[in-house]
């Protein structure tokens, strides 16, 4: 269960850091747009992306953000990808975090998937 401050920064419009790793066992570290869908928390990206392929391979993630009106409070998250989705199902996620950001729905020029992370650790502040 997503604990509700955390769910609350979530909701909002923090630029978020996703932590995944490469082939080698290397880091890898992205801004991403991020939100809830039900208890889990969402990104999205590209089927084919550096994130997609690593987190495949080994669902395990790191995320770190801090709520939009104060810096000096973080968020560190870790857990796993659980689910993946396609489609409608994907676009309706999609859209909803990208209007949250940008006021609108994502553009349909690119292909995008929504990875579905279970947090198994929550911290805040």
């Amino acid at each position: 269960m997503l604990n509700p401050d955390i769910r609350r920064v979530l909701d909002g419009t923090p630029i978020a850091h996703l932590a995944t790793l490469l082939p080698d066992g290397a880091p890898h570290s992205v801004p991403v747009w991020i939100g809830t869908h039900g208890d889990h928390v969402v990104i999205l990206t590209g089927p084919d992306s550096r994130k997609a392929r690593n987190l495949h391979r080994d669902p395990r993630v790191a995320v770190s953000l801090t709520p939009a009106d104060n810096p000096f409070r973080p968020v560190i998250l870790r857990g796993r990808v659980v689910e993946w989705l396609a489609g409608d199902p994907a676009w309706e996620i999609v859209d909803r975090i990208s209007t949250k950001y940008i006021g609108r729905p994502y553009g349909r020029d690119e292909q995008r998937v929504v990875a579905l992370i279970e947090p198994d650790r929550q911290i805040i502040g």
